[in-house]
């Protein structure tokens, strides 16, 4: 039987059965053979592994001495990425893996993280006058970022946990083409542009492209994300992922999505966009909800 018919039958049972009830009639004998069936072998539909994914920011010990601890580290790692952390992702089977944060995300550039380390400029984290920071706490990557973890550190990580990766973009801080340039960096074939060749020239160099499906535009854009009304996030998230070159990737852009129960954030951004060109729905892969 159907669900639907199944159901049917139910309520059409069930209505009888009040009805005999307030006439004070025993039950007939079709609802004295209702039954509920349990059908373990129906699919109703499939759920997205991806819904399970998992987050890194550069907060506390999150990247520093938990992902990365360097290749001279006596803990046990794979070009400086701790090993029994990609183990444990792997027996869990994580299917993809959110980066660089988080309210970091929206201060942090790119660009700062490829190439030799040794040349990569020292940043302020976002995180470094947090006041949840104990007074004993010094100064370190957690509050002067190094920039020793990067782009190819990041993915690299993924490759080995073999998670997805999902790149967070810079929308407080960074403009469209600075996006349009990290996803050149991430996924140009090898060797046919200059970022390609600085993919395959830095550290843990690839000269494959990373081929990044996922791309965060703006993260909590509502908050530390640039404190924008819904109406402006509609208008950067149309600039942002307008255009955009894909290299043969089907590139799946995530929208900032509300904090709390906040409805109008939701709405004003949905109803932008419609006035702009409904069919720019089909360019909003997901919505990331913080509540």
């Amino acid at each position: 039987m159907k669900r639907r018919e199944f159901l049917y039958g139910v309520g059409a049972a069930g209505a009888g059965i009040l009805v005999e009830r307030a006439r004070g009639v025993a039950q007939s004998s079709r609802a004295a053979d209702s039954r509920v069936e349990v059908l373990l072998g129906e699919e109703i539909g499939t759920i997205s592994p991806n819904i399970y994914g998992h987050f890194a920011e550069h907060l506390g010990g999150v990247v520093y001495d938990g992902i990365w601890v360097g290749e001279n580290s006596k803990v046990p790692n794979t070009g400086g990425i701790r090993t029994a952390l990609v183990d444990s992702l792997k027996r869990i089977k994580a299917p993809v893996i959110r980066w660089p944060g988080g309210c970091f995300a929206d201060s942090y550039d790119w660009r700062d993280g490829i190439g030799p380390r040794a040349r990569r400029p020292r940043r302020t984290n976002f995180w470094a006058d947090a006041p949840e920071w104990p007074k004993s706490v010094g100064p370190g990557p957690w509050k002067f970022e190094t920039n020793h973890f990067g782009t190819n550190e990041f993915l690299s990580f993924c490759r080995l946990a073999g998670a997805e990766g999902y790149l967070a973009a810079n929308v407080r801080g960074l403009g469209a083409q600075q996006f349009y340039e990290w996803i050149e960096y991430c996924n140009s074939p090898a060797g046919s542009t200059t970022a390609a060749e600085q993919r395959a020239g830095g550290e843990m160099p690839s000269r494959d492209p990373f081929r990044v499906q996922f791309w965060g535009v703006g993260n909590e854009s509502w908050g530390c994300g640039g404190n924008l009304t819904p109406e402006e996030y509609a208008a950067e998230y149309r600039r942002f992922t307008a255009a955009v070159p894909r290299y043969g990737v089907n590139l799946n852009f995530v929208a900032s999505g509300a904090n709390v129960d906040d409805f109008n954030w939701t709405r004003g951004f949905f109803s932008k966009t419609a006035e702009k060109n409904r069919g720019l729905f089909g360019g909003i892969f997901g919505w990331g909800l913080h509540h």
